[in-house]
């Protein structure tokens, strides 16, 4: 982290609340576009889209640790394998 050159003069970082050019987080518990209760006027088409958003993001960031970890991707491959090989049905 940079240090500053003044104490009285405050970093970006507490100035926006955040990082520099992050946008602004309104809600409950710093979820957007929640401003109730958590399952209050929440269809299940909205759940639906929020958990295939979150599962694609989730796949995205695997899908990226293994590109730039290739050692960790091949032990975690033939770790798997083991297991399906040790498997009884």
């Amino acid at each position: 982290m940079p240090e500053r050159n003044s104490r009285d003069k405050p970093s970006a970082r507490e100035v926006h609340g955040g990082l520099p050019g992050a946008p602004e987080v309104s809600g409950v518990s710093g979820v957007p576009g929640m401003t109730g209760p958590p399952g209050a006027d929440e269809t299940d088409a909205e759940r639906r889209r929020r958990r295939a958003r979150f599962l694609r993001e989730l796949a995205e960031a695997r899908e990226l640790r293994d590109r730039v970890q290739p050692r960790r991707a091949k032990a975690a491959r033939l770790r798997h394998a083991m297991r399906m090989r040790t498997f009884r049905w």
